[in-house]
C-alpha cells in the first residue's frame, strides 16, 4: 500500500525537511517487506489565497483514486502508535491500494473534505503547526512499519 502525505503548502529545505526525508526513507525501507510504501509527500499550495474550500479542491485534486482518506485534524481520534500501525495493517490487508494522510492549511481541513474522510487522527488538542505535524507523522509512519516488522524501536 503506498502512501501519500497530501500536504498544504511549501516545506522549504531545513531541519524538518530533513528529519521527514529521514524518516520517509527508513520507513521506505522497512515497510517494503511489509507491502507497506513507498511514501511520498505531495503538497499543494492555494496561489490566489481562496481559504479552505479552494485547498480543499486542490488537495482532492492530489488524491490518488480510490484512495483511503485520513485526515490528521484536532478533532480527530487520538490513537496509540500500536493502534495506528493495526489501522495501516488493516487497510493493506482489505486490499486498499493506497492511503492519502490530509495535512490541512493554517486554517485546518475543509469541513466538506473532513466529511469525506475515513478515518481521522488527533496529535492531541493541542494545535501543532503543518511543518511540526508532517515530521510528527513521517516519524509515526515509521514507527508503525517498526511495529509490524517487530522491530525494538518501539519500546512500551
Amino acid at each position: 500500500m503506498r502512501l501519500h502525505i497530501c500536504a498544504a503548502g511549501r516545506l522549504r529545505s531545513g531541519p524538518e525537511k530533513s528529519l521527514i526525508d529521514d524518516y520517509l526513507a527508513r520507513f521506505d525501507r522497512t515497510g517494503r517487506a511489509l507491502g507497506l510504501g513507498p511514501a511520498r509527500v505531495l503538497e499543494i499550495e492555494d496561489k490566489k489565497n481562496g481559504g479552505m474550500a479552494a485547498e480543499a479542491a486542490l488537495l482532492r485534486k492530489a488524491l490518488p483514486k480510490g484512495a483511503v482518506i485520513c485526515t490528521l485534524d484536532e478533532r480527530g481520534k487520538v490513537i496509540s502508535s500500536p493502534d495506528f500501525a493495526d489501522k495501516l495493517a488493516g487497510w493493506r490487508d482489505s486490499g486498499r491500494q493506497d492511503l492519502a494522510l490530509i495535512i490541512g492549511g493554517a486554517d485546518g481541513i475543509d469541513p466538506a473534505l473532513r466529511a469525506e474522510a475515513d478515518f481521522s487522527i488527533s496529535f492531541g488538542k493541542m494545535v501543532w503547526p503543518h511543518m511540526l505535524v508532517r515530521v510528527m507523522l513521517a516519524e509515526q509512519i515509521y514507527r508503525a512499519a517498526t511495529i509490524l516488522a517487530g522491530s525494538p524501536y518501539h519500546r512500551v
